[in-house]
C-alpha cells in the first residue's frame, strides 16, 4: 500500500459548497479517502490531514468509528499502535463520495456563484424563496 501524500487533497478542501459531510464533520469525508485503500496509523492520516489540529481529527474519527463507519483496533504486541479502517459501511461510502465528488466539480463555479449571492443579498436570498409576505 503506498504512503498517503502530502497533497493528497486540494487547499479548498474541505470546501463549504462540498455536499458531503457526516453529522456536521467536514473532514469526516478526507478521513474515509484516506483509509480507503486499507488501514492506516494515526500518524499516517496527518500526512495529508495536515491542516487539521489533532484534536479534530480525532474527534472526527471517534465520530466515524461511533456511527460504524470506522473500525479502530489497537495492537499491544511487540509495539503499541492503533490503526484505522473502514468497516464495510464505511466502503460503501465509497461510491457516493466519489459521485458527489463529481458533480460538486461539475458544478463548481454555479455553487460559487449561489453562495457569493447569498452573501451578497442575504434579504434577497429569503424573498425569492419565501415571497414578500
Amino acid at each position: 500500500m503506498e504512503s498517503l501524500r502530502p497533497d493528497m487533497f486540494d487547499e479548498l478542501c474541505p470546501s463549504t459548497l462540498n455536499p458531503i459531510r457526516f453529522a456536521g464533520d467536514k473532514w469526516a469525508p478526507l478521513v474515509i479517502r484516506c483509509l480507503e485503500d486499507g488501514p492506516r496509523r494515526y500518524s499516517e492520516l496527518r500526512v495529508p490531514l495536515h491542516r487539521v489540529t489533532p484534536k479534530v481529527l480525532t474527534q472526527s474519527l471517534r465520530s466515524l468509528e461511533r456511527d460504524g463507519f470506522v473500525r479502530r483496533t489497537e495492537y499491544a504486541v511487540p509495539v503499541r499502535r492503533v490503526v484505522y479502517e473502514l468497516t464495510p459501511l464505511g466502503h460503501s461510502m465509497l461510491e457516493p463520495m466519489r459521485v458527489a465528488c463529481e458533480w460538486a466539480a461539475d458544478h463548481w463555479d454555479e455553487l460559487l456563484d449561489a453562495r457569493e449571492l447569498s452573501l451578497a443579498n442575504p434579504t434577497d436570498r429569503y424573498t425569492r424563496h419565501h415571497g414578500n409576505g
